[in-house]
């Protein structure tokens, strides 16, 4: 094992050298995406107890490759083993209706963002965490031997059109990048099997495939994609601010931008496997060019009677209708409110790519809020293309999660902060009875330019219409969140480093801020 801990040949020389490896689990499948140092010019096996599974190549040149292990036991670890490198374990979950005591999920957002960018004022290379932190950063959680991971989105930041700051091109149109790819990507054309496809490797394969390397293989993991995995910011402008500008909306996304969403997930990380409880035909779901069942914007983690987190991208969908808009589509919604209503699990927990409770005054939120001319935070000007709809959703989603007889809690990313409040009002409705958890799981990634109050002028607030209870407040730090279920409780753990500090204090980093929710039953 390197420092950078891939798996390499060591048993037969000359075999391909792993390069990165992320599972998905269920309790009775396995999805494994894999990418190789060189290409291979067969298909590799992939060795599960005593049974051989052949790799699906997902790209043009043989480095990408998927398997699909259905028919698995429940509850049960699994041996497995590629040529040329040691065998790791890996485990299914427990079935739906299996009794689980305790599960231990690692959450966390934006650990995207490629290291080679630098500082857009010194010019130094940390407008980014570098790769190397950010790993140790992921070492330092794993060894609290977590469950799952779930990833909340922005695992890629390489903002093609949108994504202007400060009068600066979007980050994939600027100097460093330009010199990097050596060409631009070409819309009119596919990604996989043309020139694109060398573009999109040499932008992102630094951020995931370099990022997580194989330090996941044992570890179920569930990656949600945002507004910067579609290679754009949420914005919405009405006219053009200077010379690099473009007038208009980032989302819903156009063809291109699908097409490099679609072709980085099918690269780089597991689609979400199928559930019984999902159904098949959600948008985005059941492709025929993917394998049976998986989908690729909602998804469902489950551990027997224990917990059934909810997944579920805001983006890929959002429509632009006014008051008919949503951010998620009228089936999508109707699944959400189904299982808060119906799930017979001890916990249901909702995970949108977008946070809940508090606004930086993005386009693209839940909430009208809108930073103004003197610097505030709020609706006292309009924000440009915001749909009514929007909210009128998030209200019907906090209704129904309020009206569970269990905590009803969001687990959300996006917004590059740490915090937890109870959402004890909405509107004009009283959520007190049940009041609506919401927690900000830690950005990974995030360099001096990055926060909320250094790129948007103000940090995360409350957004107008609610009233939160904060036991924590946003906290413009990198860190990750560490959730324990149990029957009786939800106990948080949350770890907060940042530029600047001891980068060997990452090693030893301790909780800042911890909390527990019990399991109400109404």
């Amino acid at each position: 094992m390197t420092r950078r801990g891939l798996l390499l040949a060591s048993a037969a020389p000359g075999a391909p050298a792993v390069r990165h490896l992320l599972p998905a689990a269920t309790h009775e499948r396995f999805l494994i995406k894999v990418s190789y140092q060189q290409p291979l010019r067969k298909a590799p096996e992939l060795r599960v107890a005593n049974r051989r599974v052949s790799g699906v190549r997902t790209d043009s040149e043989g480095l990408f490759w998927l398997f699909d292990v259905p028919g698995l036991k429940p509850a049960t670890e699994y041996t497995l083993r590629l040529e040329g490198t040691d065998p790791w374990p890996l485990r299914t979950f427990a079935p739906p209706d299996a009794t689980v005591d305790r599960f231990r999920l690692l959450i966390y957002t934006c650990a995207g963002g490629h290291d080679a960018m630098p500082h857009p004022v010194t010019g130094a290379p940390n407008y980014w965490v570098s790769v190397e932190q950010r790993r140790r950063l992921f070492a330092r959680a794993l060894r609290e031997k977590p469950d799952s991971m779930v990833a909340i989105g922005d695992h890629v930041y390489w903002d093609l059109r949108f994504g202007r700051a400060s009068g600066r091109a979007a980050m994939g149109q600027q100097p460093w990048a330009r010199k990097l790819l050596g060409a631009e990507f070409n819309r009119d054309i596919p990604v996989i099997g043309t020139p694109n496809e060398r573009l999109l490797r040499i932008a992102v394969d630094r951020q995931i495939a370099e990022l997580y390397g194989t330090l996941f293989r044992s570890v179920p993991t569930h990656f949600i994609q945002d507004d910067h995995d579609y290679f754009e910011n949420d914005e919405a402008i009405p006219v053009p601010r200077d010379a690099q500008s473009i007038a208009g909306v980032s989302f819903p996304p156009d063809d291109f931008m699908m097409r490099l969403a679609r072709a980085t997930q099918h690269l780089y990380f597991p689609e979400h496997l199928p559930n019984a409880d999902r159904p098949a035909g959600l948008p985005g779901a059941s492709a025929a060019d993917r394998p049976s069942g998986l989908s690729e914007c909602y998804g469902t983690l489950r551990a027997g009677n224990l917990v059934e987190l909810l997944l579920y991208d805001c983006r890929r969908f959002q429509s632009l209708r006014g008051r008919h808009a949503d951010l998620v589509p009228d089936n999508v919604e109707a699944w959400l409110t189904r299982r808060m209503a119906d799930s017979p699990a001890r916990h249901v927990v909702n995970v949108p790519s977008m946070p809940i409770a508090w606004s930086a005054g993005k386009w693209g939120e839940w909430y009208p809020d809108v930073l103004d001319d003197k610097g505030r935070l709020g609706t006292a000007r309009n924000k440009y293309y915001w749909q009514e709809g929007w909210r009128l959703q998030h209200d019907r989603l906090l209704d129904a999660a309020s009206a569970m007889k269990r905590a009803p809690v969001f687990m959300s990313g996006d917004l590059h902060a740490l915090a937890h409040g109870t959402i004890e009002r909405n509107g004009g409705r009283d959520l007190r009875r049940n009041p609506v958890h919401s927690i900000l799981t830690g950005p990974i990634s995030t360099g001096p330019m990055g926060w909320p109050s250094a790129a948007r002028g103000t940090p995360p607030l409350v957004a107008t219409g609610l009233e939160v209870n904060a036991t924590l407040p946003p906290d413009e730090h990198n860190g990750f969140t560490l959730v324990d279920f149990t029957q009786e409780k939800i106990s948080c753990r949350m770890y907060r480093w940042k530029l600047g500090l001891p980068e060997a204090g990452i090693d030893t980093l301790e909780p800042f801020h911890t909390f527990e929710i019990p399991a109400r039953v109404l």
